[in-house]
């Protein structure tokens, strides 16, 4: 399971080495969890757009999911700010199949990719 993360994260990174292709989504769907007060919100981005969850600011850049399986994966370029805080608290691919291969390390918020949202 780690192995094909690790191929997915390369594949979106460096499209010449690419294993698995891939399609962007028109945005994607995130959950995140409050852990002071076991709130889950489910969050609906489009590519570009950002929201607020609490005291964190969620920009997602773009989501993609597998060419042939849209309903399998889905990988999202996700940058999560402290509300007044210049620098990331996380910045990078986020993996739906794979939540803590490269999770976000906050104290009191978790975020998930939960999949992408597809073109109609």
């Amino acid at each position: 399971m780690i192995a094909r993360a690790l191929a997915v994260m390369l594949a979106l990174t460096t499209p010449a080495l690419a294993q698995e292709q891939t399609e962007t989504g028109t945005g994607a769907v995130l959950r995140g969890l409050d852990k002071l007060n076991a709130k889950v919100s489910d969050i609906t981005l489009q590519n570009g757009e950002a929201t607020v969850l609490g005291l964190i600011e969620i920009a997602l850049k773009e989501c993609r999911y597998p060419q042939d399986d849209p309903s399998g994966d889905a990988y999202a370029f996700l940058t999560i700010r402290e509300a007044g805080v210049a620098k990331p608290l996380f910045s990078g691919w986020m993996i739906a199949s794979s939540p803590a291969l490269n999770a976000m390390d906050h104290a009191r918020y978790d975020v998930w990719v939960m999949r992408c949202t597809l073109p109609e």
